[in-house]
């Protein structure tokens, strides 16, 4: 199936990868939203865990490696062309992982850049809310108590 104008909704991850409390961001190389900073992530294989697609995802596109912590939300992205007509739909389930290696992430796969973000200032480089929300929400879920770190 194809993702640009699908029959239906793909499956997407989106990985909310903390090391201390700073986020890893890359800056997408491909559609939708080129060129913007966002989380690491992108379609889940058949057979393959929410998990697996965590890990495998943010390998590809940054060269770490990450442990998978919990489903954060989810949530839709859908994008329209100027006509109305959906060019995209993605159900993302937001996950959020840790990262024990203290390297610098490398882009690689469709990611133009990548880099550790202080999560106070995401907001300075994240142009969709909705992402942003997501961000504060694992943050959120990493202070409540019993909450990982």
């Amino acid at each position: 199936m194809q993702r640009e104008y699908p029959s239906r909704p793909w499956v997407g991850v989106g990985v909310v990868v903390w090391r201390d409390d700073e986020v890893l961001l890359i800056r997408r190389g491909s559609q939708p939203q080129r060129d913007q900073w966002g989380l690491p992530g992108g379609a889940q294989a058949l057979g393959e865990t929410l998990f697996e697609a965590a890990i495998r995802e943010v390998q590809e596109e940054t060269g770490l490696l990450v442990t998978p912590t919990g489903v954060i939300t989810a949530c839709d992205g859908i994008s329209r062309d100027e006509t109305g007509r959906v060019c995209y739909h993605y159900t993302l389930v937001e996950v959020a992982a840790t990262c024990d290696d203290h390297a610098d992430p490398q882009a690689g796969d469709d990611a133009l850049d990548a880099r550790w973000v202080h999560v106070e200032e995401v907001h300075t480089l994240i142009g969709w809310d909705e992402t942003l929300r997501v961000i504060m929400v694992s943050a959120e879920q990493r202070r409540a108590p019993g909450g990982s770190r």
